[in-house]
């Protein structure tokens, strides 16, 4: 239990204290539930709740497990939560459909029962719920780490602060990421104080694993088009007219940029921009779910093109055989 309460401690913020579940207790249950289960007590934002944390030979039968902590409820009159120690996500999934509260250690605590429903993908860095897609800020490091090969500033040589401040990202949110990343298992986590990172394949591998296991994400959070661009804001190209710029394809008649997507919002918000609609206009801004500046950064590139990787996930689901073309001259030039 001590993993678990750690874990409700980091994710909640709060202390708590976890007992076994008295004799006077025990005695309310039947023998093979006392038998499945190990029976602690603990109170969480003033609600006493029981853990019934499920012994190590013992299999998750999601069908029992709701009747047997249904029996648990009736019988002791509180809320009941299972803790696992493994889960697949499928019968996490399952798990939810029925309303059963539940904590996993370290990848998720769901409590509906406590209106709880703790993720990786949206709250404390601590919970490290394998997730179908990288969050784009992970994948924003994974790709950072790749096309920056060649920079004597190396992401692992610097603590999470540094990588953070380097990479214009909050702590939380760089923790968050790694912490996503290294549950993907494409890196590992040292040290205690300060902690660094070390990504566990080459360059190449890194891109090959990420793509295998289908784990990167569209860049691209929606398409906007307008009739000028704004003064005083510096864009980089995107999709059809960057691709002209790392392979053989001919130029687009429609010219597209991309653009942060704070920094869009903050345009829209100011009214600056002109006839802003989703079919056609001169320009075409790709709002970005990451910041396609930071992310070129110092690279000895003299073009105003968003990098190739990115470039690569945002239009690789084209079914333009020109562009499919392109995308393996990408491939062949910028995966190492």
């Amino acid at each position: 239990m001590k993993k678990t309460i750690r874990y409700i401690e980091e994710t909640l913020g709060i202390q708590v204290t976890i007992n076994p579940l008295a004799k006077s207790y025990l005695d309310r249950l039947p023998l093979f539930i006392t038998e499945t289960y190990q029976l602690h007590k603990t109170e969480l934002f003033n609600m006493e709740i029981i853990l019934a944390e499920l012994k190590g030979d013992e299999e998750l039968s999601i069908q029992q497990a709701e009747k047997q902590l249904q029996q648990i409820k009736n019988a002791l009159q509180m809320k009941v939560a299972i803790v696992l120690e493994n889960v697949p996500a499928y019968n996490r999934k399952r798990l939810i459909e029925k309303g059963i509260n539940f904590i996993v250690p370290d990848k998720q605590l769901y409590l509906p029962d406590l209106l709880i429903d703790l993720k990786e993908n949206f709250t404390n860095p601590k919970t490290k719920q394998k997730s179908e897609k990288l969050l784009p800020s992970a994948q924003f490091i994974l790709i950072y780490h790749i096309i920056h090969r060649n920079e004597t500033w190396k992401l692992e040589d610097y603590p999470f602060k540094e990588i953070a401040r380097k990479l214009d990202y909050t702590p939380m949110a760089i923790t968050n990421a790694i912490d996503n990343l290294k549950y993907n298992d494409l890196l590992e986590v040292t040290g205690e104080k300060e902690k660094f990172i070390r990504f566990r394949y080459d360059r190449s591998e890194l891109w090959n694993i990420a793509q295998q296991q289908n784990l990167l994400v569209n860049p691209v959070l929606k398409t906007v088009f307008v009739d000028e661009k704004p003064k005083d804001i510096f864009l980089l190209q995107s999709n059809a007219s960057a691709l002209q710029e790392y392979t053989d394809l001919n130029p687009s008649r429609q010219e597209y940029f991309a653009i942060e997507k704070t920094v869009f919002y903050g345009l829209q918000k100011s009214n600056v921009l002109v006839n802003p609609n989703e079919h056609e206009g001169r320009y075409a801004f790709e709002i970005w779910k990451y910041n396609p500046l930071t992310l070129v950064g110092e690279l000895p590139n003299d073009l105003p093109v968003v990098d190739p990787l990115s470039l690569y996930l945002s239009v690789k689901d084209s079914r333009d055989e020109r562009v499919e073309m392109a995308l393996e001259q990408i491939i062949e030039k910028y995966i190492w």
